[in-house]
């Protein structure tokens, strides 16, 4: 039984789920589709009609399944989240990934690369950003659906894009790009994730710590102060009865 809401796509072996291919030729572009992936991921985690996949085959054609290309980041609108054997545009309404990330590693090649180009210019995709982070000149370049086809931005960095909100930012060194989430937050890899997450656990634990001490410190100053008050009534109530007594006894000074 499958819940309600629930994406359910079960195997078809004329669409394999796998090209044999690698995620990533590298530590470098592993990261980086990392990077990516989980960003989306988190920029659209209360969204259920957002679903967002990194290195899936992406099939466009029904019955044709030698047509297919695995983007190294995918995100298709209007669809639900849940696990997936391959993308197929005709199970999923005819609704083809709106945006799509390629993250550069050596072995891909400028005449692969201008195929991948025509393959979404040609199935539909409305926004397509390409990443090489070894590239001494930090190479990043984004097309944008205009007038029927995918045309490429004269200027991407600084560039938001239309479908996400997120904004790139990009230094001409290797891994210079910075992706900023609709927040100004950056994309962060895990590590840096699970740091910001630790520095924060710490801080949260000496404001805590600073919080007890502040409240046992004005605990004892009440306690001090109801102490003083009550040693200051004491020695009130006694210098009363010792003065009454001399009164009885005719000892008083008056």
């Amino acid at each position: 039984m499958i819940p309600p809401g629930t994406f359910f796509d079960e195997y078809d072996p004329t669409y394999p789920d796998s090209d044999g291919m690698p995620m990533a030729d590298n530590t470098t572009q592993e990261r980086w589709i990392a990077t990516i992936k989980g960003g989306l991921d988190a920029l659209f985690k209360d969204d259920p009609d957002v679903f967002v996949a990194a290195d899936l085959l992406w099939y466009p054609v029904h019955k044709e399944p030698t047509i297919r290309c695995a983007p190294d980041a995918l995100v298709a609108f209007g669809r639900p989240k849940g696990d997936r054997h391959s993308y197929k545009t005709w199970v999923e309404g005819g609704v083809a990934p709106h945006v799509v990330f390629e993250v550069l590693s050596p072995g891909n090649t400028p005449r692969e690369m201008r195929r991948k180009l025509l393959f979404y210019n040609r199935y539909g995709v409305e926004e397509y950003y390409l990443y090489d982070p070894m590239s001494p000149s930090g190479l990043f370049r984004g097309w944008v659906r205009d007038r029927g086809r995918l045309r490429r931005l004269a200027k991407p960095d600084g560039w938001t894009s239309p479908r996400l909100g997120i904004t790139f930012e990009n230094k001409p060194v290797k891994e210079g790009l910075t992706i900023r989430a609709p927040d100004g937050r950056p994309f962060e890899n895990y590590v840096a994730l699970f740091s910001d997450r630790e520095a924060q656990r710490r801080r949260a634990d000496r404001e805590r710590r600073r919080a007890t001490l502040a409240v046992r410190e004005r605990l004892q100053a009440e306690r001090d102060k109801a102490q003083a008050e009550r040693d200051k009534a004491q020695a009130v109530e006694r210098a009363e009865r010792l003065a009454a007594r001399l009164r009885e006894l005719g000892l008083d000074e008056e």
